[in-house]
């Protein structure tokens, strides 16, 4: 009888030891054996796998790797959000990091796990019962693409969790970043060169171009690596104590974790880590842009806790900024999706960092003034942090005597309708904003919602195909579809139900509300609430868009800027003629119901913290309809903040300032005192 235990102990083995020489041979272009000695390990284990093939790995080395290439990647919602890092530049800043933690933790023994900051891409893994069954990029922390196929292809990345030690966990997700070692990255370059074919700047590139790949085949010829930097989730769980110990845990069922890491008794020994790190960077096997710290203590990682965006336990220490000279050949503003016209210097190409910058984006107007930056200057670009290429300063001893001073534009370069910049702002706007092919996407998606038009149904997929038939040139044309009925039955997965069901809800959002509709137009600084009070002191839209600025300042909620720019949208040819488009389609609402005085008229409340009875949403309309305006910030005006949970900076503030502050109870109590109730969403 055959001892199955044995076998698969045996498979396991050998799986790992291939495993291990792969790495070192694809990854890091030094094998530690010959050609014929791994081929002897090679036909060892698949002569065991033709003898039991009921008991092969799911990992073999021995089976193709990759697998059909797809048409693109889908997103996944991460169960545990992927937070980015703070950073911090110099000591001084790391020891006012350390302050904090201090502080959060007294009379606590604090020690430090650091470890490198890899330059590649952080990534998901989850495995089932120690079988890798997903793969997920970071994205923007919420959601990520599933690249499943591709991390598969990653040869030392293990696809099957074993241990003779340790039982493996049922669910197991496990963070990391995905990289290409520096010898990898160099073999790579070479064969593309030797091929004809272009070759990356930098491993963090070559890394990332690999890893989204549509075609595993690809990323399977790329010597990507992953090493593993945390445990985001483990059921049942592993019971570990702190970030040190966890690593050596993931050590010892399949992965491998960066060549350096240091367990610190204080954050002057940190300091010392970095120094020592800085020099033997060069060194290193993979490339990084920094080391991260973080409190060892998994206990104390949760009495510190998270801030909106990051650990409060953790930070990245980033190594010095490189810069060099370069000069300023020409300046173009280009048009984001909300109107904001950025300005880009388009520069004499230079290698900064390992980065070949032609690129940097000036953010703004005040920007390129306070740097005084002309056409034609030179200028000192750095790679702040090792990431973002920054102008940080002008030459004016270089500058040439046909230097051309930057203006802001006065039309779109996209829309040619008007640029507008109301006193005390920072950023210019394009201001027509229904009819701006740059802002076309993101016009379209706010009319359709469900606090604007809610035009259910029509979804990004359905707006991108209609996009590239040029259906939908800006909103108006969404009541024109009908006319399309054949085109729109010939798009891939949309057939006559879909089709009909979107045409009864365009036709159903005819009917709406003059709030709703003014809210739809995406006016900038008009909100749901102040869309609602526009629509109530001016009864009809005709008012409304003809009123000047001081007019609208009446309105409560309405100041200096944000009457500007409701003037500025009534102002610019192209949004009149989508507006009158959008009435000649037969969009009625009835006239607003006359305000009436309301018991919190006018006070400004905020919501903060982790509402458990209730949502925002239900806790707005409940203060909307009393006449209060809920805020996304606390000032000297705010009137209380109603905190739930976990509650953050603004309660802080609120205290500090001596506004009231009430609990879920507290509130509840009071809507209910004014007739107020949770209404089921």
């Amino acid at each position: 009888m055959v001892d199955t235990t044995a076998v698969i102990a045996q498979m396991r083995q050998l799986i790992q030891i291939l495993a291990k020489h792969n790495h070192a041979y694809y990854v890091m272009d030094q094998p530690t054996i010959s050609d014929s000695e791994y081929d002897h390990l090679f036909h060892q284990l698949k002569a065991l796998e033709q003898q039991y093939p009921e008991l092969v790995q799911q990992d073999t080395p021995t089976q193709k790797v990759g697998g059909q290439a797809l048409s693109k990647f889908e997103s996944v919602t991460h169960a545990v959000p992927m937070l980015s890092l703070g950073n911090v530049f110099n000591q001084e800043d790391l020891f006012a990091f350390a302050r904090r933690v201090e502080e959060r933790l007294p009379n606590q023994e604090i020690l430090y796990d650091v470890e490198l900051k890899l330059d590649g891409l952080a990534i998901s893994l989850w495995y089932e019962h120690g079988v890798l069954v997903r793969g997920v990029t970071r994205g923007d922390g919420e959601t990520g693409e599933d690249i499943t196929q591709n991390v598969k292809t990653i040869r030392n990345l293990p696809k099957f969790l074993y241990s003779t030690d340790i039982k493996i966990p049922e669910l197991l997700e496990v963070r990391g970043e995905v990289l290409m070692p520096k010898s990898g990255f160099e073999k790579l370059n070479a064969d593309q060169q030797a091929r004809g074919e272009k070759t990356f700047a930098n491993p963090r590139n070559a890394a990332a171009g690999s890893l989204r790949q549509l075609d595993p085949e690809i990323a399977a010829s790329r010597p990507l690596a992953f090493y593993a930097y945390g445990i985001a989730q483990c059921e049942p769980q592993h019971n570990l104590v702190s970030m040190h110990e966890s690593l050596i845990w993931l050590t010892k069922i399949g992965f491998e974790i960066a060549e350096r890491q240091f367990l610190c008794q204080s954050i002057q020994e940190v300091q010392e880590k970095y120094q020592q790190i800085q020099q033997e960077r060069p060194d290193l096997s993979v490339e990084i842009d920094g080391m991260v710290i973080k409190v060892d203590s998994l206990k104390q990682q949760q009495q510190l806790g998270f801030l909106s965006r990051e650990p409060r336990w953790a930070t990245a220490y980033k190594f010095p900024a490189v810069a060099a000279l370069t000069t300023v050949d020409q300046i173009d503003w280009q048009v984001g999706r909300t109107g904001i016209l950025t300005p880009v210097a388009r520069l004499n190409p230079v290698f900064v960092g390992g980065v070949t910058v032609s690129n940097v984006t000036l953010h703004n107007i005040g920007e390129i003034h306070r740097l005084d930056v002309r056409v034609g200057d030179t200028v000192s670009v750095y790679r702040t942090g090792d990431v973002i290429p920054k102008v940080e300063k002008v030459w004016p001893e270089f500058r040439p005597n046909d230097a051309v001073e930057i203006v802001l534009p006065s039309q779109c370069p996209v829309c040619d309708s008007p640029v507008v910049m109301p006193e005390g702002e920072a950023l210019a706007r394009c201001s027509g904003g229904l009819y701006c092919a740059a802002q076309r996407i993101e016009a379209i998606r706010h009319f359709v919602s469900r606090k604007a038009l809610d035009i259910e149904g029509l979804g990004d997929r359905w707006v991108e195909s209609l996009l590239h038939l040029n259906l939908l040139n800006d909103v108006s044309d969404i009541y024109q579809l009908h006319q399309h009925r054949e085109t729109m039955l010939g798009i891939e997965k949309m057939g006559e139900k879909s089709v009909q069901n979107l045409f009864d809800a365009i036709d159903a959002s005819k009917k709406t509300t003059l709030a709703r509709f003014i809210y739809a137009l995406g006016i900038r600084g008009v909100g749901e609430t102040t869309a609602r009070m526009l629509a109530n002191t001016f009864q009809t839209f005709d008012a409304l868009r003809q009123a000047d600025i001081e007019t609208l300042k009446k309105t409560p909620d309405v100041g200096d800027i944000t009457a500007e720019w409701i003037v500025d949208f009534f102002q610019a040819q192209h949004n009149i003629e989508v507006v009158e488009r959008l009435l000649d389609a037969g969009l009625t609402w009835d006239a607003p119901t006359a305000p009436t005085r309301q018991p919190l008229n006018g006070e400004s409340w905020v919501l903060t913290g982790t509402l458990q009875q209730f949502t925002r949403d239900q806790a707005t309309q409940m203060l909307q309809a009393l006449g209060a305006r809920v805020s996304g910030s606390v000032s000297s005006k705010t009137k209380c903040v109603v905190a739930g949970e976990k509650a953050g900076s603004k309660l802080e503030k609120a205290e500090k300032l001596g506004i009231q502050v009430m609990s879920e109870s507290e509130f509840l109590t009071l809507m209910a005192e004014y007739g107020q109730q949770v209404i089921p969403e």
